[in-house]
């Protein structure tokens, strides 16, 4: 229970410091800034949009302090947002990228292992990439159209799971397709020439450009693959390459000398080293970047700032301008396991929906500074205006009542037994579920697993918990890059399952996800998205709980830091680097 105390305060301090934060800040909040609840300028987000700490010096040493270790740094494995930044803006190159940029200029793409964004064919159901001359791998080799197909084709083989599935979802053909062993290859990805390679889709596909931003499709030469074990050291074709990689410890970068910035127009590589520091626990990372003292100085967060942690930023102006806190664009929710009782009974999902108190998950996810209450499955970027509707229309604290005749409607009046499997950084958010949830009479058991190990542990469909805790962001933005992902049980996997882990499998919602995928008109598509958001709502394989921001604290050495729309609002490391580059070794 101390812990919940323990919030309970941090969110009593953190409501404070919104008020002393406010007063403190002279001259009024930037244009971008969000407002409160009480519509004074939000002084977390007075950063949002902006470049922190000037124009980074070439040299010194990056430090990334973490709490954790890498879920997967194999591109045919990388799906989780922080990995995929980290990835593919340091390690390895894809064919097309996000622009390096704050705000809504990070959602541009650009041509990166590409010459151009790619050229449909076929009524965009064929794509054609023309690689750009002298891409090198970390050993001087050329980079070769054929490595990228290669990746693309390990990303099926089973012992390979967790990774991004456009190319299963899309490529022609691929359906029972397990990868390259045996000499086993997909004929729709063509490689004419060592230049260019041709996708071949199933249905038209005119967004498949944001596609190959994903780790997918980043290149991977036969000869370095070593199967699961490459998750220990990718082979670089970006502008580092790892020196050292003791799991759990720490990871070491240094400069690829064959990274060419002639042909990169994105990826800036100012420091000389990168330096993972893991196994840190939060407070400690938290602490050591607000005192930001000695090689801290030069330090970035792994993961966003601890909700207890907030208060001690937002009430000191000269810490509180270090501070990122740009929208995640994800949605966090509390997804029910609809394959088993109880869960399979729509009566008793409706009843969690009402139970769950969203505002004190709000609380337990660091306060209305950083978050807001979710009212739809998608984030407000993929609505109208920018807002998530309330087609549900329950409050926000919920409703307990209605919840215990739902279930006694359900024949389970006296209530049952569950449990939830939450992030370890998570746990005052799973004692938020396991109190709101108990005043309906549902006894839950809170289960807490390692971050670096969570999404394996949720992804095993047959061993994990009834309820899971976690989010979703959109690849890009458009509702076919979440609906489908999150809703569609035709891609539901035994191991390695990702996005719906509700394992929901409505016939009716994935016929209207084929309708939808089909519709050619952009503004259409995006409206009949809305609207099947709120039919998915209805039949309650999930409930949506928050909209987080990413709040990271740098050191006062560091520059070009800016949280990127399109990575979950993630530091892009493409632009970070050291305001003096001499002082990150003291």
């Amino acid at each position: 229970m101390r812990t919940r105390t323990r919030t309970a305060l941090a969110a009593a301090a953190l409501a404070a410091s919104l008020t002393a934060g406010a007063s403190a800040c002279t001259g009024g909040a930037p244009s971008g800034a969000d407002r409160g609840r009480g519509g004074a300028a939000n002084p977390a987000t007075a950063n949002a949009g902006a470049v922190v700490g000037g124009t980074p010096q070439k040299g010194g040493t990056l430090t990334v302090l973490s709490n954790q270790d890498f879920t997967h740094l194999d591109p045919a494995r990388n799906w989780v947002m922080g990995d995929m930044d980290f990835g593919t803006r340091l390690l390895y190159r894809t064919l097309v990228t996000y622009r390096a940029a704050p705000g809504a200029g990070g959602g541009e793409l650009v041509p990166d292992l590409a010459e151009d964004l790619g050229t449909p064919s076929n009524g965009a159901r064929t794509w054609t990439f023309r690689l750009k001359e002298g891409l090198k791998y970390e050993d001087g080799t050329p980079v070769t159209a054929q490595d990228v197909k290669y990746n693309v084709e390990r990303s099926f083989s089973p012992d390979l799971p967790g990774g991004p599935d456009y190319a299963a979802r899309y490529l022609a053909g691929a359906e029972g397709y397990q990868g390259p062993a045996g000499g086993r290859h997909l004929d729709s990805v063509r490689t004419p020439d060592d230049r260019t390679i041709v996708f071949e889709l199933r249905k038209p596909f005119a967004e498949f450009p944001y596609a190959t931003v994903l780790p997918t499709f980043a290149p991977v030469p036969k000869a370095r693959d070593k199967g699961p074990q490459y998750d220990n050291r990718p082979f670089s074709s970006g502008p580092y390459k790892i020196e050292s990689y003791a799991r759990d410890k720490k990871l070491v970068l240094v400069r690829n000398p064959h990274w060419d910035p002639a042909t990169d127009e994105v990826r800036k590589a100012y420091p000389d080293r990168i330096e993972v520091v893991m196994g840190l626990k939060g407070g400690q990372v938290d602490d050591r970047l607000i005192a930001s003292s000695g090689a801290d100085a030069s330090a970035v967060p792994w993961s966003r700032l601890r909700p207890e942690s907030t208060p001690k930023v937002l009430t000191r102006p000269e810490v509180l301008k270090r501070l990122l806190a740009e929208s995640s664009n994800c949605v966090d929710m509390l997804q029910m396991h609809t394959g088993r009782a109880p869960f399979d009974d729509v009566r008793v999902r409706r009843a969690v929906q009402y139970a769950l108190d969203r505002e004190a998950l709000l609380t337990a996810a660091g306060g209305p500074a950083l978050n807001e209450v979710a009212t739809a499955a998608m984030p407000g970027s993929l609505f109208d205006g920018g807002k998530q509707p309330d087609v549900l229309g329950i409050p926000a604290t919920g409703d307990p009542q209605k919840a215990k005749a739902l279930l006694k409607e359900a024949g389970r009046a006296d209530g049952f037994a569950t449990s939830v499997t939450v992030s370890t950084g998570d746990k005052a958010v799973g004692e938020a579920v396991q109190q709101s949830l108990g005043r309906a009479g549902i006894k839950v058991t809170i289960e807490t697993v390692d971050p670096s190990a969570f999404y394996d542990t949720i992804g095993d469909t047959k061993n994990r918990t009834d309820l899971v805790y976690t989010g979703w962001c959109p690849d890009y933005p458009s509702g076919s890059t979440f609906l489908p992902f999150v809703f569609d049980g035709r891609y539901v996997k035994e191991k390695g399952n990702s996005g719906n882990h509700s394992l929901f499998r409505d016939e009716p919602t994935m016929q209207r996800m084929d309708e939808i995928a089909a519709l050619t008109d952009a503004e259409q598509a995006a409206k009949a998205w809305q609207e099947l958001d709120g039919e998915i709502l209805r039949k309650a394989p999930v409930v949506p709980a928050v909209s987080e921001r990413m709040p990271l604290l740098v050191g006062t050495n560091v520059a070009g830091a800016f949280g990127h729309t399109s990575f979950g609002g993630q530091i892009d490391y493409a632009t970070v680097g050291l305001k003096d580059p001499s002082k990150s070794g003291s």
